[in-house]
């Protein structure tokens, strides 16, 4: 996973120094000023708790490198079904979803900027831009495209700012910490997500309560709910835990709420199901 990390990090910084070349951060950043108001992300996720319910950030997922090819553009039975981002983002709506996660990366995921618009656009729930977030230039970007939130990934800046000469922990943690303030400055929430114990204890110093865990082992694509339940110790009770990655059957769901994890991220379960807001029902019933 780090070899596949490194791979994307790399092409998104190409990515990035294109879109500057058309259109140069000052540019975009009054686009995202004078952006349509962000709808409250946090406040979504809370009141679905505050409610004794499951808070659900519904991911539209298209594909991804581990699993390749989830929904749509496949002639294999398996990935038949539909990926039509507004049609997707309504049935979550309608089945109680809290936020929804849209992929935009496009080389690695088959995502895209205009599937998180029609996405949100389709209903009224907050959206989170998935994608691998390095420079101030995307987070003016994803406010310019609507999105209610971001992604902070710790292993990604750890990945990025690996070099001899700088203490890694304190440039990526100072990386972060700048991102998270402009992405409030634009009235965005955070979720940073972390893998281990480590990434958790830089996580903590940022001021966003979202944080989540990632259930997937960086190492080994294997997933393991145990990640999120040996990280739970650790974590203030002000804190919101969103667990990542894992969550298949209702048992799933009712282990981790056993633990007072009422907060799912949850993609690849909804994407192979026919209907995914029939789907997210029936696992957080």
């Amino acid at each position: 996973m780090s070899d596949i990390l490194s791979k994307i990090l790399t092409v998104k910084k190409q990515e990035i120094a294109a879109a500057k070349a058309l259109k140069p951060y000052p540019i975009l950043l009054q686009e995202a000023q004078s952006a349509a108001p962000p709808r409250d992300f946090i406040a979504a996720v809370q009141n679905k708790i505050a409610a004794g319910k499951s808070a659900v950030i519904a991911e539209i997922k298209q594909a991804s490198p581990s699993k390749g090819v989830l929904r749509g553009h496949s002639s294999g039975s398996a990935h038949s079904f539909a990926f039509v981002p507004a049609e997707i983002a309504h049935t979550y709506a309608q089945h109680g979803a809290a936020c929804l996660s849209v992929l935009t990366d496009q080389q690695f995921f088959m995502g895209s900027p205009e599937y998180l618009q029609a996405a949100r656009n389709a209903c009224s729930l907050p959206v989170l831009r998935k994608d691998f977030i390095l420079e101030e230039y995307q987070i003016a970007e994803t406010r310019a495209m609507n999105a209610d939130c971001i992604l902070l990934i710790v292993s990604a800046f750890l990945l990025e700012c690996s070099n001899p000469s700088g203490n890694l922990k304190n440039e990526s943690l100072e990386r972060m910490l700048r991102l998270e303030q402009l992405a409030h400055s634009l009235g965005m929430a955070v979720l940073v997500e972390v893998h281990d114990a480590a990434e958790l204890k830089m996580a903590l110093q940022l001021s966003t309560p979202l944080i989540g865990i990632n259930n997937r082992n960086l190492h080994t694509f294997a997933t393991s709910l145990d990640t999120t339940l040996e990280l739970l110790p650790s974590i203030p009770s002000g804190k919101i835990v969103v667990t990542e990655s894992g969550i298949h059957t209702p048992t799933d769901v009712a282990h981790m709420r056993a633990r007072q994890v009422n907060t799912f991220l949850v993609g690849e379960a909804f994407m192979r199901a026919e209907d995914p807001g029939i789907e997210l029902a029936r696992l957080f019933s």
